[in-house]
C-alpha cells in the first residue's frame, strides 16, 4: 500500500477525515460510496477522455525550456497546464465533478474561487452541460480579479461577492458550503483544490492526475525516460502539485518540490500564507491538516498578492508529504516571485500566473547537476494577473 496516498479511513497519515456538519452527512456519504465506481466506469471515463482531449485541448505539452535551462544549468520542461481551455488546470476538475455530479442525479451547482480560474472552470463546463451555477468569491479578489468575474457572468452563472473577513478564498468556502448545508438534496459542491472532507482531496487529485500521466509519456517520447529527478509546482490549497505529483508519489528517485506563498515573508506571519512553515494541525473546511490559527485556535487571515494561494490551509496530501519529508518545501515572497514571473517572459515569452511564478521562483534556490531533469508545472497564464503585474512593473 502507498505511504503517501489516502487510506481506508480517508487520512494521508495524521491528515484528512470528513469532519462535516450532519445535515451533510448523507452527501459526503454517499459520495465517498460512489466516486470510484463512477471514475472507474468505463463508459464515464470514455466521456471524460474525449471532453479533455476535444474540449479541453489535452494533453497540454510538455516544453523544453532552453534558455531558462541554460540560465539555471539543468534540463527544464515546464507542463503547460496555461494552455488548457480557460487558462489553467482548473477545468481538468472541474468537468471530472460535473460528470460526475450529473450521474448521481445532482441538478444545481456551487463552487468557490480564489483567483477565479476554478470559477470560471465550473462556469465553463455548467454552460457546456446546462446545469445551474453559483459561484461564491470574496470582495476582496473580485475587485483584483474582476476580468474573471467578467467571464463567469458571460458564461451564465451567479457570482456572490463575500464581505466577510478578508474577503477571500477561505470566506468564499465557508459560503460555498453553507449554501450546500442549506440545499444538500439538489446540489453538488465542486471543490476546486484537494482540500475539505473525504472523499474531495483523493478525488480532485485523481481528476487532476491526468497531468502527471501525460508528463511520463511525454518525457519518455522526449529524452526516453519517464520521471524526472525533480517536478516542482506551487501550493495552495494543491490541486496541480497533487496531480503534478500523483504517479511519482511513492517513487523516491524523483524530488518533490512545493512552492507556497510567503507574501511578506515568514518572519511576518500575519503578512504571509506558508501554511506549511508557519501553520498547526487543526480542522479547516472539513479535514484536519495545517492550518494557520492563533494561540487561541482561531483561524487567522493569510496574506498574499495571488489570490489562488492566500488560503489559511493545505490539502491534508501536501500536510502529510510535507510532514514526513516526501516534499521540500519553499516559502516564495510576493516580490520572489514577480521577479520569477519577469524572468520567464523574458527568457520564454511566457507570462505565467502569479500561482505558478511561485514554482519558478524556487528554481534559482536550487543546485543543479547539469545533467538534471527538472519538470515544473505552469498551472495557469497571466492574463488574469496583468493589472497586478502592471502596477508591480509600472509597465
Amino acid at each position: 500500500m502507498s505511504k503517501y496516498n489516502i487510506d481506508e479511513n480517508g487520512y494521508y497519515g495524521r491528515f484528512g477525515g470528513a469532519y462535516v456538519p450532519e445535515i451533510l452527512q448523507k452527501n459526503v456519504s454517499e459520495l465517498k460510496a460512489n466516486y470510484l465506481k463512477i471514475m472507474q466506469d468505463p463508459t464515464f471515463k470514455s466521456e471524460l477522455d474525449q471532453l479533455l482531449h476535444d474540449y479541453v485541448g489535452r494533453p497540454t505539452p510538455l516544453y523544453y525550456a532552453k534558455r531558462l535551462s541554460n540560465l539555471y544549468g539543468a534540463h527544464i520542461y515546464l507542463k503547460r497546464e496555461d494552455l488548457c481551455h480557460t487558462g489553467a488546470h482548473k477545468l481538468n476538475n472541474a468537468l471530472g465533478q460535473l460528470l460526475l455530479a450529473k450521474r448521481m442525479g445532482k441538478t444545481r451547482i456551487v463552487a468557490e474561487t480564489g483567483a477565479g480560474q476554478h470559477g470560471v472552470g465550473t462556469a465553463t463546463v455548467c454552460a457546456l452541460m446546462n446545469m445551474e451555477c453559483v459561484v461564491y468569491m470574496g470582495a476582496t479578489d473580485v475587485k483584483r480579479q474582476y476580468l474573471n468575474v467578467q467571464r463567469m457572468r458571460m458564461l451564465g452563472a451567479k457570482v456572490v461577492p463575500v464581505e466577510t473577513g478578508n474577503g477571500t478564498l477561505k470566506d468564499a468556502t465557508n459560503e460555498a458550503i453553507r449554501d450546500w448545508c442549506c440545499n444538500p438534496a439538489n446540489t453538488h459542491y465542486i471543490i476546486g483544490s484537494v482540500v475539505g472532507p473525504d472523499p474531495y482531496p483523493d478525488m480532485v487529485a485523481r481528476f487532476q492526475s491526468v497531468i502527471s500521466d501525460e508528463i511520463r509519456k511525454q518525457l519518455k517520447a522526449q529524452c526516453g525516460r519517464e520521471t524526472p529527478d525533480y517536478l516542482m509546482a506551487c501550493v495552495g490549497g494543491g490541486s496541480n502539485a497533487a496531480g503534478t505529483f500523483y504517479h511519482c508519489l511513492d517513487n523516491e528517485n524523483v524530488q518533490l518540490i512545493a512552492a507556497e506563498a510567503a507574501g511578506e515573508g515568514i518572519d511576518h506571519p500575519d503578512r504571509s500564507a506558508a501554511t506549511i512553515h508557519l501553520g498547526r494541525e487543526g480542522v479547516l473546511h472539513g479535514s484536519r491538516s495545517l492550518v494557520m490559527m492563533d494561540e487561541d485556535g482561531q483561524i487567522t487571515e493569510a496574506f498574499s498578492i495571488s489570490a489562488g494561494l492566500d488560503y489559511p490551509g493545505v490539502g491534508p496530501m501536501h500536510a502529510h508529504l510535507a510532514q514526513t519529508g516526501r516534499s521540500k518545501v519553499y516559502a516564495i515572497t510576493d516580490d520572489e516571485a514577480l521577479q520569477a514571473a519577469l524572468t520567464l517572459t523574458k527568457a520564454e515569452g511566457i507570462i505565467p500566473a502569479i500561482e505558478s511564478a511561485h514554482a519558478l521562483a524556487v528554481l534559482p534556490k536550487c543546485k543543479f547537476k547539469k545533467d538534471d531533469v527538472v519538470v515544473l508545472t505552469v498551472s495557469g497564464r497571466g492574463d488574469k494577473d496583468m493589472n497586478t503585474y502592471a502596477d508591480y512593473f509600472k509597465l
